[in-house]
This record gives C-alpha cells, structure tokens and sequence, in this order.
C-alpha cells in the first residue's frame, strides 16, 4: 500500500482531537481506552480518529497482550515535518528576495 499524499495527512491533521491524539502517541505508546481516559471524547469517537490516522499512516497498531496499542510512525512524521520544512525555507526565500527588491535604488522612485 503507497502512502497517502501529504495534502491527504495534513487533512487528517486538521481536526484538534487527531492532533491531540497524535501529541499524546509521541510521548509513547497508548490504548484507545488509555486515550479516552485522558481527552474529553468518548471511546468510540477515539477509534474512529484512530482509524484515520492509522488510514493515512500516521500511528498503527500493535497487539500486546489482550490490548491494543497505537503508536505514532516517526518515518511518516518525519516525511511530513520535512516537507514542511521545505516549504517553510521556500517562503522564507522568497520574503527575502522581497525585501532584497523592497530595499533596492532601483526601487526607490522620484517625485
């Protein structure tokens, strides 16, 4: 199975429980009863953000026991965090090439 797009992730990343889950599954490993414990949503609701994340790649899950654990995927963070990255230098680039041209002799006009 291919990964889904970023655009697809950051969908997914776009809902405050997702983002809450996925920050408390990088501290360490969680149950969905572990994680409706600690946030204001039921545990249903926990599964069906859980199946999102796992749906785009962002957790997956293991058996351990009786219980089943989630766990963040650091490569598929890391491709993410990276491409933000780049896009971050790309603007930043870009405003200084702004500036560069804002600042310039030629640009200055005469009244």
């Amino acid at each position: 199975m291919t990964a889904p797009a970023l655009p697809v992730v950051c969908a997914a990343l776009g809902d405050a429980t997702r983002w809450e889950i996925l920050t408390r599954l990088g501290e360490g490993p969680m149950s969905a009863s572990a994680l409706a414990r600690v946030l204001p949503v039921s545990r249903q609701a926990i599964g069906k953000h859980l199946e999102v994340l796992r749906e785009v790649g962002l957790v997956e899950s293991e058996q351990r026991g009786r219980e089943v654990v989630y766990v963040a995927v650091g490569a598929r963070l890391g491709a993410l965090a990276r491409e933000l990255d780049r896009i971050g230098r790309s603007w930043q680039t870009r405003l200084l090439r702004i500036k560069e041209l804002a600042e310039s002799p030629a640009s200055d006009t005469a009244d």
